[in-house]
């Protein structure tokens, strides 16, 4: 899988130009992507209307605040680049499980080992926007305990509706996840390339999870005793 080292630019919108406002607003929103991700949320809103050949009083009026433009930002890049078919890869019982999480893993690194997705997921954490907390949430309900979940049945476990997620399982799953995010950390933080194909690593290390974390799920519950 090839990785991005840079965004790719949208031409500066000129004012001058006739444009229609949804495509001008469109415009404004993915260089607001790059522009945020090479200078961090701290970067001026006068910067970014210069970088597109505006002025700051026509971005205004797409986009009345700064913490507007930050949001449609988190709206495009972390919710945007989210498929809704990742719930039913995860899910499918059809699939064995180790194929299920390398198929979810694999297309969740593509879409997120970006330079975009990576810096701004920093910087938004370092600035404390509360992106990433809301960001993790939906991460932890729609991965992380389905994941669990799947890991119960595949070992015969009972399942988070007969017992409740545990904090060492969410630990172990994160593990997993925060190890594949560090590949873009390592790429688009570090300047550090990839010395081995992304899908491969993300294969080896899907394994070496399977193989561990069957000692920190729930015990199997004891038969019921056969009252015939």
């Amino acid at each position: 899988m090839k990785q991005r080292i840079r965004a790719n630019r949208q031409p500066p919108v000129r004012e001058q130009q006739r444009l229609d406002p949804t495509q001008r607003e469109a415009i404004i929103a993915q260089e607001a992507v790059s522009f945020f991700a090479e200078y961090g949320f701290e970067g001026q809103t006068r910067e970014l209307a210069k970088r597109l050949g505006i002025t700051q009083p026509l971005l205004y009026r797409y986009f009345p605040s700064k913490d507007a433009l930050i949001e449609r930002v988190y709206q495009e890049v972390f919710i945007g680049r989210w498929k809704p078919s990742w719930d039913k890869i995860i899910g499918d019982r059809e699939v064995p499980l180790k194929s299920r999480l390398i198929h979810f893993y694999r297309e969740y690194a593509e879409a997120i080992l970006t330079y975009e997705w990576i810096r701004l997921f920093m910087f938004a954490g370092l600035k404390d926007l509360g992106l990433n907390a809301r960001y993790v949430k939906m991460l932890r309900e729609r991965v992380f305990e389905k994941v669990i979940d799947e890991l119960r049945d595949e070992y015969g476990r009972p399942s988070i509706a007969e017992r409740p997620v545990e904090v060492l399982e969410i630990e172990m799953i994160w593990g997993l996840h925060a190890a594949i995010f560090y590949l873009g950390v390592r790429q688009f933080i570090y300047g550090m390339p990839l010395e081995a194909d992304v899908n491969a690593i993300i294969d080896a290390k899907v394994a070496t999870f399977l193989h561990g974390i069957r000692s920190v799920l729930p015990a199997k519950q004891a038969a019921k005793p056969d009252r015939t």
